[in-house]
């Protein structure tokens, strides 16, 4: 695993562990994050915030999500696949 990716893994358990579970759209995880959808993460070189990650990865995730793990994985494994880590 890398860096980025465990370093990207824990900031988004950290963010979206507050939500609801299970989550049924990427609406449900906006009243969890600190700063709503301009909340940051940031490992190494990257940056995104839960906007853009919601942009570029909506098609991607398949709710609803019954765990934070569930869902941190698959957002990790779309950016993985696309080459944004």
């Amino acid at each position: 695993m890398t860096d980025v990716r465990s370093q990207l893994r824990e900031q988004f358990l950290d963010a979206f562990g507050g939500a609801d579970f299970p989550v049924e759209s990427q609406m449900d995880l906006v009243p969890a994050l600190p700063d709503g959808p301009t909340t940051s993460f940031e490992a190494g070189d990257v940056r995104f915030t839960a906007m853009e990650l919601a942009a570029k990865l909506g098609s991607a995730q398949e709710f609803p999500y019954e765990t934070p793990e569930e869902l941190v994985e698959d957002i990790l494994d779309a950016l993985e696949a696309r080459d944004l880590i």
